[in-house]
């Protein structure tokens, strides 16, 4: 037994009135004796529903940050003009809705923006199909090792982090969120990692507004200078069709403090209100998804149009929506999206023969 996490676990389990918060150094240390399994089983659960039923600060998220940027898995800079977008999507995949997020990250990279995504496999508690699963399906197979997702994210623009393969001390707490049945702090937490060392622009998504609060107070503990907050589809990045999309476009300045300017993007008013494409099974997803990359009109394509038209005025390759939902049609219509995915079928490919 751990005495030093003991006393972390009672900090944050001894009740409303006599509990109290952690620091972000204690955040830190708790979460890495959790992720070396310094803590015992039945101490690592404790905290875990102990801090699910607390909800965590943002001081405490930012430590959590500090421990998985220690002992995480990193993709290296590389050379580019733009900041890397790094999506924080939730692990525990999708059950409703197909994931946009793979289309985007392809016109992304086609119009010379880097992309970092990361997740894991099928993971409690929703057990939804995950990112990899898709990736996959579309011919991309991210189990590979790291120095080798490094070289094709230096080659295409875009790389994905996989938790079983690329952060084992991560994966072994994922069996923590079956036996308490609730997602842990660390599902939150999650959304906000940047695996990227270099210049980085993190784009997390929520469903309940506090969430938000608490991006913006670790992000500016953490001094991350560009961010975006969506309420997206699932709680992912993914805009959506059938109602406004809540937007918050953060900045922290240089004396520490967040800025941010909300955003309500009423779909309606470019065109594509209307039903978010319900995810039947992931083949029938894949095929949607191959059919978008072809340039065949669908409801799914108009979700691509969308997204990939924010994302490009976001990050500054389109001078405005309007004018991102025009450049993301001709990118897919004209196959430059994908050309870049057999870019990166073609140079893992050679970068595995060579290995």
């Amino acid at each position: 037994m751990s005495h030093a996490f003991r006393e972390l676990l009672r900090k944050i389990g001894s009740g409303p009135h006599t509990g109290h918060n952690l620091t972000r150094t204690e955040a830190h240390a708790a979460t890495k004796m959790m992720l070396l399994q310094e803590a015992t089983p039945a101490q690592i659960g404790a905290f875990m529903i102990a801090h699910r039923i607390r909800r965590p600060t943002g001081e405490e998220l930012a430590g959590m940050l500090d421990a998985y940027e220690e002992l995480g898995p990193i993709l290296q800079a590389i050379a580019t003009s733009r900041p890397a977008l790094v999506f924080g999507m939730p692990y525990d995949g999708r059950t409703r809705t197909i994931p946009i997020v793979l289309l985007t990250a392809l016109v992304l990279a086609a119009a010379g923006c880097p992309v970092v995504l990361h997740g894991g496999d099928r993971m409690p508690t929703k057990e939804g199909d995950p990112l990899v699963l898709f990736w996959q399906g579309l011919g991309m197979d991210w189990t590979m090792p790291l120095s080798q997702v490094q070289t094709t994210f230096e080659q295409t623009g875009i790389g994905f982090i996989h938790i079983p393969t690329h952060f084992p001390l991560a994966q072994g707490l994922v069996p923590y969120r079956e036996q308490i049945g609730k997602r842990p702090p660390f599902a939150t937490m999650e959304l906000m990692w940047c695996p990227y060392a270099g210049n980085a622009h993190v784009v997390s998504g929520f469903v309940h507004p506090p969430t938000e609060t608490m991006f913006q107070d670790a992000f500016a503990l953490r001094q991350v200078s560009q961010f975006t907050t969506v309420k997206g589809l699932e709680g992912s990045c993914d805009l959506p069709r059938e109602r406004t999309a809540i937007i918050g476009l953060g900045t922290v300045n240089a004396a520490g403090e967040v800025e941010l300017e909300r955003l309500c993007l009423p779909p309606r008013e470019f065109g594509f209100e209307g039903a978010n494409v319900p995810l039947t099974s992931p083949e029938a997803a894949i095929a949607a998804m191959q059919s978008v990359l072809a340039g065949q009109p669908s409801e799914l394509m108009k979700s691509a149009l969308w997204n990939g038209g924010f994302y490009l005025w976001r990050c500054g390759i389109s001078p405005s929506i309007q004018a991102g939902i025009t450049q993301t049609e001709v990118l897919l219509t004209t196959g430059q999206a994908k050309q870049k995915l057999q870019e990166l079928q073609q140079k893992t490919a050679a970068i595995a023969l060579i290995r």
